[in-house]
């Protein structure tokens, strides 16, 4: 059966420890005389590269393909553009705007002759391959790259706006036994639905969810602090009203004092420094932005082995 990586909630927790565990397996030849056509809607440095370079270092070729060439929805149908990937490459990784288009790509792929994967390299509803690795980032600081049991009962604050990076975040913590507390202003939160949605998903883990305005009450005794820029791609006439609405809701260093002593902070990029996050954190001592980054790409390779041993003759 193919496997597909469109949003964590579809995975069970053993997938995951499956994909961290690959994850840490030194480069080898996966993808030997095969590509991964990667599509992009819109730009990113870090996820191109880290993508591109995880391809390289499995043995395979990457293949950059932009809207541009093919005109997802304009051109041609994402159906249509799937198949012709398809036709050509083992894996198709794609950054859109629509999570419906990954669903509708991978519907299409989904029967014979087609044994095709499609990952979600970023949508609007979620960001899977970041929160693998912020746990790979996670692990390296709390667990020795090595113990997951590690990780269980450390408690994550996430500031800020309650986007994709952030479900994708608790996704990933709370199936591993993080608790995750996540600040955002009225209007920044996510429903009611999403949290009893993640409660359930980390009540197997011993796990818990809280969401609040009180940015005190979320970052006390935090591990890890997280923030994520406040205006995304195509968000940008909204610039000057989330400036204004999200204003306090940012890591400094006085919101870093409430946390436990050796806490680090993680930011998923890019930043807007002074915004959702100072210079003085991102620069300094407990900042592990820069592994994180780095992590990017030991992401992707699990995510590439996980895809390729997709239960084939079972």
């Amino acid at each position: 059966m193919t496997r597909h990586l469109l949003d964590l909630a579809e995975l069970s927790t053993s997938d995951l420890l499956e994909i961290i565990d690959l994850a840490r397996v030194p480069a080898g030849h996966e993808l030997s005389q095969q590509s991964v056509a990667m599509f992009f809607e819109k730009p990113s440095g870090r996820t191109r590269n880290a993508t591109e370079m995880a391809v390289v270092d499995l043995g395979g070729h990457p293949v950059m393909i932009t809207q541009g060439e093919v005109g997802i929805d304009t051109r041609e149908s994402a159906e249509d553009v799937a198949r012709t990937l398809g036709s050509f490459h083992r894996i198709l990784a794609a950054r859109v705007n629509d999570h419906g288009v990954l669903v509708r790509m991978k519907e299409a792929l989904s029967s014979p002759p087609w044994n095709v994967s499609v990952v979600n390299l970023l949508s609007d509803v979620s960001h899977p391959c970041q929160a693998i690795a912020d746990v790979l980032t996670m692990l390296d600081e709390f667990g020795d790259g090595r113990s997951m049991s590690a990780l269980h009962g450390k408690r994550l604050c996430y500031v800020g706006d309650a986007n994709n990076v952030t479900l994708s975040l608790a996704q990933a913590s709370l199936q591993l036994g993080i608790d995750v507390r996540i600040a955002a202003p009225q209007g920044y939160q996510f429903s009611s639905e999403v949290l009893d949605d993640l409660a359930d998903l980390g009540a197997s883990a011993g796990a818990s969810v809280l969401q609040t305005s009180d940015l005190a009450e979320a970052a006390d005794n935090a591990d890890v602090l997280y923030s994520d820029v406040w205006t995304s791609m195509g968000q940008e006439a909204e610039h000057d009203q989330r400036l204004n609405d999200l204003s306090g809701y940012g890591i400094d260093a006085a919101l870093l004092a409430y946390a436990n002593p050796d806490a680090v902070v993680l930011h998923c990029l890019p930043a807007h420094r002074g915004e959702e996050i100072t210079d003085e954190v991102l620069e300094g001592p407990q900042s592990r932005i820069w592994q994180q980054v780095a992590h990017r790409r030991t992401a992707m390779r699990g995510v590439f082995r996980w895809l390729l041993s997709d239960g084939e003759g079972s």
